[in-house]
């Protein structure tokens, strides 16, 4: 097990690498803790977790609503949780997300933890702070930015995953090999049948190295003024079509990744043969690369991207593998290269 620390600018967090659920009760006070868990988390790991008090939500991102929101602030009233609780999200991104909001707004704010229980979780959605909930069509609208006080990352939770799951997690890791780690990209490309296979080794070496590659930029820009806007790469396009489509966030990441290349291509002259590359080891990790929504559904969620300053959206491009850029981009610029993808 190592330890890692990150002092960020209102919370110092601590990360307990290769750690186990069963010692959660470690690290914090099981009487004066609730946990927040899925249904199919509780399924699964839920007999690791006599005595604590649970509150138990239905799985699925369309389930990241100000309703969910309320009925577990119900729940906290009636456990009467105040604000020494401590919250603890155990699963995905949609735990992790609701779980950060929930604390941060509840009693104006009480201190909360991940165990992460996907490889997407693992590697992305709990680390850096952000939190929120679904708005409409819009993801993530309503939120805030706030420091967990710890996350534990239990290597053998992933494995309980489906293949199609396992194979979403890899999307993100993709990002940071491409934005800031050439000898990552390199690494991923020599070890896709391990890494595929669940190997642990692999895994253990991923997270650590997508975890500090997280924590490290945020650290530097904790609210998204400059460098942290980097680990949007592949997402404006991308949370779109996840939401138009329904599909899974890595694989509407991976797609808007792609994407991303070709308008690179055109912006920061980013080399045809590294987009081509980036095409394969995606298609290695059995993600899609390419989109079938209505192209002006796309742009119509593209105009209210969190990016969006006036007239111009503030797109991460890449200059090349490991090396990304924020370049803003016309919307009417946007919507041209849209329509020739």
């Amino acid at each position: 097990m190592k330890t890692l620390a990150f002092q960020f600018q209102n919370t110092e967090s601590t990360y307990y690498l290769g750690e186990s659920l069963a010692n959660l009760g470690k690290y914090v006070d099981k009487d004066r803790s609730v946990i927040i868990i899925d249904e199919n988390v509780d399924q699964y790991h839920g007999h690791l977790l006599e005595g604590w008090r649970k509150l138990v939500i239905p799985d699925g991102e369309q389930h990241k609503s100000m309703d969910v929101l309320e009925q577990i602030v119900d729940g906290l009233i009636e456990l009467e949780a105040d604000r020494k609780t401590m919250l603890i999200g155990i699963g995905g991104g949609v735990i992790s997300d609701i779980t950060g909001f929930v604390a941060s707004v509840y009693m104006r704010g009480i201190p909360f933890g991940f165990v992460p229980t996907t490889l997407l979780s693992q590697v992305d959605a709990s680390i850096g702070g952000k939190n929120g909930v679904n708005h409409g069509k819009h993801k993530n609208m309503l939120g805030t930015t706030n420091q967990p006080s710890f996350i534990l990352f239990d290597y053998n939770l992933p494995s309980t995953m489906p293949a199609e799951e396992w194979h979403n997690g890899f999307a993100e890791i993709i990002k940071y090999a491409c934005i800031q780690d050439a000898e990552l990209f390199t690494y991923l490309e020599e070890n896709k049948d391990r890494a595929l296979n669940r190997d642990v080794d692999v895994l253990e070496y991923l997270v650590e190295k997508s975890v500090t590659i997280k924590a490290n930029i945020v650290v530097e820009d904790e609210f998204e003024t400059g460098k942290r806007r980097w680990l949007n790469y592949g997402h404006t396009l991308g949370h779109a079509v996840e939401k138009i489509e329904s599909i899974a966030h890595g694989k509407a990441v991976a797609i808007g990744m792609v994407a991303a290349a070709k308008f690179s291509e055109k912006l920061t002259n980013l080399p045809q043969a590294d987009t081509n590359r980036l095409i394969r080891l995606i298609n290695d990790y059995r993600l899609p690369v390419t989109f079938a929504s209505n192209k002006e559904e796309v742009f119509d969620i593209f105009k209210l991207d969190k990016k969006r300053e006036k007239n111009v959206i503030n797109f991460v491009l890449l200059e090349g593998i490991g090396h990304a850029v924020t370049h803003p981009v016309p919307l009417e610029t946007l919507k041209q290269m849209l329509e020739e993808l």
